[in-house]
């Protein structure tokens, strides 16, 4: 990182919120990331297919406490 880059980012650091996430759009913008948008919509769809599979019996809940105490275990080892 050049000595420039890290004078840059102090600076947009010290910036409002609004100013930092507005900056953060632009960026991700020009690396051709989805927009919040399209993200938001992406989401919908995902949610929409998880509640689908759900009500349809094609999957089943597993309790909390289950899946962490699953974790727990891998973790312990």
């Amino acid at each position: 990182m050049t000595t420039a880059t890290a004078k840059l980012a102090d600076q947009v650091l010290s910036l409002p919120c609004e100013d930092r996430i507005y900056l953060v759009d632009r960026l991700l913008q020009s690396l051709n990331a989805p927009s919040r948008e399209e993200i938001d919509r992406l989401w919908a769809e995902e949610t929409e297919r998880r509640i689908e599979e759900l009500d349809s019996g094609k999957v089943e809940t597993i309790p909390g406490e289950q899946v962490f105490a699953e974790i727990r275990e891998r973790l312990t080892k």
